[in-house]
């Protein structure tokens, strides 16, 4: 079982996203568990107060060590090693899928949301494995991005989705964008489904998927396509493809 705990100032919000779909089942098949840690709760303040302001002045409040290090102790010294401890923060990596996969090899992750002009140094010092960040764009808060963290790791967790299948073709996990999807019905204004699909000839359909990924990475983001490593065979596929849009 995959764990996420997440200490947080607005608890609440993690079950209205997290409690449906796919990551809902998982958490009633108890192939992911996931428990939030009110942050207020360790405060020593009458006021549940969790922010001061900032030492040499400037702008905003500054989220304080001490109730969240208790928020995490009261995690850690349940346990007999130490879990990996994510802070949501614009100054970190980057998430992509590589760091995805990465996440997803972990058993037990804490994840920290900040909020206001962020948190005391001294609690990154102390406690915090890594900082990742979502974007290059600043957020309210650490919540939506510690969302977004467990539901894309979430998802390459055995049993969370029907099969490897289900997230080895989407886009990104091979550096490249997914192929097109069609469904029912076969013609909608005036637009039919390409006809390979319709052929049943599985060799000539991964055949085009493929081409079709490489098509899209190539012409809508060709930050990725730079990264790829290309051998011989997907080099003619694109080739091809890129000539039939000419023509």
């Amino acid at each position: 079982m995959m764990k996420f705990d997440v200490l947080t100032l607005f608890p609440e919000l993690f079950d209205a996203v997290l409690g449906e779909s796919i990551i809902g089942r998982a958490r009633q098949n108890n192939i992911i568990q996931i428990n939030t840690v009110n942050i207020r709760d360790f405060s020593l303040n009458k006021h549940r107060k969790v922010d001061d302001y900032p030492y040499g002045g400037g702008g905003g409040m500054v989220m304080m060590a001490q109730p969240i290090c208790d928020a995490y102790l009261s995690i850690a010294e349940k346990l007999s090693y130490k879990p990996r401890v994510v802070y949501l923060s614009p100054q970190g990596r980057v998430l992509n899928q590589e760091i995805v996969k990465e996440l997803s090899t972990e058993e037990h992750l804490i994840l920290l949301c900040g909020h206001y002009e962020g948190i005391d140094e001294r609690v990154i010092e102390e406690i915090v494995d890594d900082e990742i960040s979502i974007g290059d764009y600043v957020l309210t808060g650490g919540e939506l991005p510690a969302m977004v963290l467990i539901d894309s790791v979430s998802r390459l967790i055995p049993g969370v989705l029907s099969s490897e299948e289900s997230y080895s073709q989407e886009s990104h996990y091979e550096g490249l964008l997914e192929y097109p999807q069609y469904t029912r019905p076969y013609e909608f204004s005036e637009r039919k489904v390409p006809g390979v699909l319709m052929s049943g000839h599985h060799e000539n359909i991964n055949r085009w998927r493929r081409q079709q990924s490489l098509k899209r990475t190539y012409l809508k983001r060709p930050d990725m396509f730079e990264r790829l490593s290309l051998n011989e065979a997907d080099r003619k596929l694109l080739e091809e493809a890129l000539k039939e849009n000419e023509e």
